[in-house]
């Protein structure tokens, strides 16, 4: 099948990277994957949450926050404080692009401070959750970089670089990186965080009133890895770029 914006079935959409779009972050991108836009920044606090203190637990964390803006999609997303609460997607969200840093990241060496990772959705057109992993990674290696420069930490405590990418079976085919329009139209759809080896930090699949064989998991994840693989090469390469 033909898609409608003339992409290979394993071709992710166009990818940009854009530094230092927060400059009172200790590190920030602008992530473009087609018409999906976020700002992804990594904020440093000088101290762990209350319950790595009373529970003696050494080292450093990192925490994310995830929102939607009014304006990312067509029609305007009420903002969470307007509800009151967080709904479930944002905290579901939250939690994975956390997980997905701190697979990647040595908080022993990260030392007894806090990386806030801040990802907030300017335009959404699909896979902003991983959109949001993706840059922050770029976010969290920056911030790392900052602290390495100033002679706070002896090296950098980044094991290796993560991202993650979405994948769907649309019309029988898979296909990768799945735009609003495709993912509206999806099958089964596929989310998947790798490091850098090739380890999978998280897998996310289901189907939409549909099931899916061996074999077309196996075309999704093999689409996925591609793609993953892609995304780290232009992620180490923006990093590389700063001192």
């Amino acid at each position: 099948m033909s898609r409608h914006d003339d992409r290979a079935a394993d071709q992710l959409r166009p990818l940009s990277f854009s530094v230092g779009i927060a400059p009172h972050a200790a590190g920030s991108v602008l992530i473009s994957t087609g018409n999906t836009k976020v700002i992804c920044s990594a904020m440093i606090e000088q101290s762990v949450p209350r319950w790595m203190k009373e529970q003696q637990v050494p080292g450093g964390w990192i925490t994310a926050e995830y929102s939607m803006l009014p304006y990312s999609t067509q029609t305007r997303k009420q903002r969470d404080i307007a509800r009151g609460k967080l709904d479930g997607r944002t905290v579901e969200i939250q939690r994975l692009i956390g997980r997905s840093l701190r697979a990647v990241i040595d908080l022993d060496l990260l030392g007894p401070r806090t990386v806030w990772v801040d990802c907030d959705v300017l335009q959404a057109d699909g896979g902003t959750r991983t959109a949001s992993i993706t840059g922050a990674c770029v976010a969290v290696v920056l911030a790392c970089k900052s602290l390495v420069a100033a002679k706070v930490l002896p090296r950098l405590p980044v094991k290796k670089y993560v991202a993650a990418v979405s994948a769907g079976i649309v019309g029988g085919v898979p296909l990768l990186d799945l735009d609003y329009e495709e993912d509206r139209g999806a099958s089964v759809d596929l989310n998947v965080v790798l490091t850098e080896d090739g380890q999978f930090v998280e897998v996310q699949g289901s189907g939409e009133e549909a099931t899916f064989s061996d074999a077309e998991f196996s075309a999704l994840l093999e689409v996925s890895r591609k793609g993953i693989a892609r995304l780290i090469a232009a992620q180490k390469e923006i990093a590389e770029q700063i001192a």
